[in-house]
């Protein structure tokens, strides 16, 4: 479990308006940082054009290697930390220049 890493994750339980379901995440927290069993992790939800007025969606492409099946957006402002025992099958990883991007809109949700 790695950053950069896209797995499938359940987000169950949620409240509000949070993403639910069992869904893709990415991993973004640093490989080195806590003690504890946790991940720093952006959900991907399918891609909407709305989507495009928001900085913080972040356009993802599917590809073989990031193992998604259509075009998505990283909601950078639904980032959370969960338990690793959420995580629940390795999907692919994301491309450097995603994985910048996705810090851009880290940056944008959390006045960086």
């Amino acid at each position: 479990m790695r950053r950069g890493e896209v797995w499938k994750v359940n987000l169950d339980p949620t409240l509000g308006a949070e993403i639910k379901k069992a869904g893709p995440c990415v991993i973004v927290s640093r490989d080195s940082l806590g003690i504890l069993p946790l991940k720093i992790v952006v959900p991907i939800t399918e891609w909407k054009d709305a989507f495009a007025r928001a900085p913080w969606h972040v356009d993802l492409k599917p590809s073989k290697s990031n193992g998604l099946t259509k075009r998505s957006s990283a909601d950078t402002f639904q980032v959370r930390s969960i338990s690793e025992t959420r995580l629940i099958e390795k999907l692919g990883i994301l491309g450097d220049a995603e994985l910048q991007r996705i810090e851009e809109g880290l940056k944008i949700s959390l006045d960086l």
